[in-house]
């Protein structure tokens, strides 16, 4: 009996680490002028691939459009858009996708990194990333 439970504490601990080390999930964006908190961002994977899609906002935009977005998100409600698209894990960062920005409707290159195991340095830039600006956002539980 007391193998069985070592066995499910190590397990639980395991998937808790596994978690704690990779950037999907829910994460608080905080603005990096202002210090203020925007948004909820919910990073998933799907097929090797990284996106990061707006469950929530938490400024008084709430019903907000990206009337500047190009192509197929331009009007698109600001909660449920994706923003990060196609970023691929490049040893201990995430590199090679996108990051529209929904208030001026720019795409960037985007790279992430775990900054710990509950902040996320996200880097928005145009061709090398010397020429950008990071947010950290801060993982939600």
């Amino acid at each position: 009996m007391k193998n069985v439970l070592a066995t499910l504490v190590l397990t639980v601990l395991t998937v808790f680490t596994i978690q704690a080390q990779t950037i999907t999930g829910k994460w608080k964006t905080i603005d990096d002028e202002t210090g203020e908190a925007k948004s909820i961002v919910e990073i998933t994977e799907k097929n090797g691939k990284y996106y990061g899609k707006i469950l929530e906002i938490l400024t008084d935009k709430k019903d907000a459009k990206c009337d500047k977005c190009p192509g197929a998100d331009k009007g698109k409600p600001i909660k449920g858009l994706t923003i990060i698209k196609g970023l691929k894990k490049d040893g201990s960062s995430y590199t090679g996708g996108t990051i529209t920005d929904p208030g001026s409707g720019k795409e960037y290159k985007c790279a992430i990194k775990l900054n710990g195991t509950n902040k996320l340095d996200v880097r928005g830039y145009v061709g090398i990333q010397a020429l950008g600006r990071t947010q950290t956002w801060v993982r939600v539980n």
